[in-house]
């Protein structure tokens, strides 16, 4: 039986929570968020690169809009292995395409990891251990293996995995069958949820055998696996929208979550970049040239150099400079980003503002 890993990189998001940044023509995953100089997406590919064993067994799904971009991120890249989706569908169809054309060419057996390209990975070595045991655990039994990070701080805004049984250790570390999943809960349940010691964050990160997660989606997802067999990806702006967590992991059996600890964050939003950057010493983050006057807990980005960001009395707020638009947000309401994008698109004099 196989036991290399064939990562998949999930590489179609939109990031929309990261605009004015992020954009149609510059999607979140190929912007560099860290203060490095490798994009989302390049860092991504860094990681698994030698779990991958190389360019030829690494492969990248995402949309037709920014499919050129990706292969100019990563010229490396076998053409065969960048699937184009020519609607965006979740992570689903995703899933299911991907995993079928892996089938095709390494059979049934092959174990394919999926990763979204916006994550931040602090510990390498971990990382890469954590994926050796996940892929031991799914070569040696029918499972779908996903990564729960052992969660930090009560968040409303991730989903959790609560843990049963535990079934065994691989490369020394524990798996156990999944409970139960939950989508973001509210503070007292996360705090319940922590109190317990049995629940991880979803990372969104999964591991199994080819023909184990296809034959459970025949099972659950049959609406989404049976057309994109019979027909192929042209079939796609025909499929339900719906993501993985939906459509197959809240009801497989099949179902075990590794929980991990190696300095994780999914880049949500911009508030990330207070996670990732932050200093005690600095009263601010600032990915800017910044002039402040009694200033405070703020975070500041700007493209341009040579743009000058002049504040007075101000806490708790999130400004990016970027080309022609200027955000200043509440740190709390960062999520109502995606409400302000709607009003853009539904203005044509704000299209080119997208």
């Amino acid at each position: 039986m196989n036991s290399s890993l064939f990562p998949v990189i999930l590489a179609g998001g939109k990031g929309e929570r990261f605009w004015p940044l992020s954009r149609k023509d510059r999607p979140k995953q190929f912007l560099s968020l860290d203060g490095s100089s490798r994009s989302l997406l390049q860092a991504t590919a860094d990681r698994l690169l030698p779990l991958a064993d190389g360019w030829d067994s690494l492969w990248v799904i995402t949309s037709s809009q920014i499919a050129e971009g990706v292969r100019q991120q990563l010229p490396e890249l076998p053409s065969p292995n960048l699937l184009i989706e020519v609607e965006g569908r979740d992570t689903a169809a995703a899933v299911a395409w991907t995993s079928l054309e892996i089938k095709k060419r390494y059979g049934e057996d092959a174990v394919i990891g999926f990763f979204p390209a916006d994550h931040w990975i602090a510990d390498q070595k971990a990382f890469t251990d954590t994926l050796k045991a996940a892929t031991q655990l799914a070569t040696s039994t029918a499972a779908i293996v996903t990564l729960g990070i052992k969660p930090t701080f009560p968040s409303t805004g991730y989903g959790y995995i609560e843990q049963g049984q535990k079934i065994g250790s691989f490369n020394e570390l524990p798996a156990y069958h999944v409970n139960r999943f939950t989508e973001k809960p509210n503070r007292e349940l996360a705090e319940t949820f922590l109190s317990t010691g049995r629940f991880s964050w979803n990372s969104g990160m999964f591991v199994f055998r080819a023909g184990v997660v296809l034959e459970e989606l025949y099972t659950h997802a049959p609406e989404i696996i049976e057309p994109l067999e019979k027909y192929g990806p042209e079939v796609y702006p025909q499929l339900p929208k719906k993501s993985i967590d939906y459509a197959l992991m809240e009801k497989t059996n099949l179902a075990y979550v590794m929980p991990v600890d190696f300095g994780w964050d999914d880049l949500g939003d911009w508030n990330a970049i207070e996670r990732l950057l932050k200093k005690e010493e600095t009263p601010n983050v600032e990915l800017a040239t910044h002039v402040g006057l009694d200033t405070q807990g703020s975070i500041f980005y700007a493209s341009n150099p040579e743009d000058v960001i002049v504040t007075i009395g101000l806490e708790d707020v999130v400004i990016v400079r970027d080309r022609n638009v200027t955000l200043i947000v509440n740190k709390e309401r960062t999520q109502e980003i995606k409400q302000v994008l709607k009003i853009l698109q539904d203005d044509p004099r704000f299209h080119h503002l997208l």
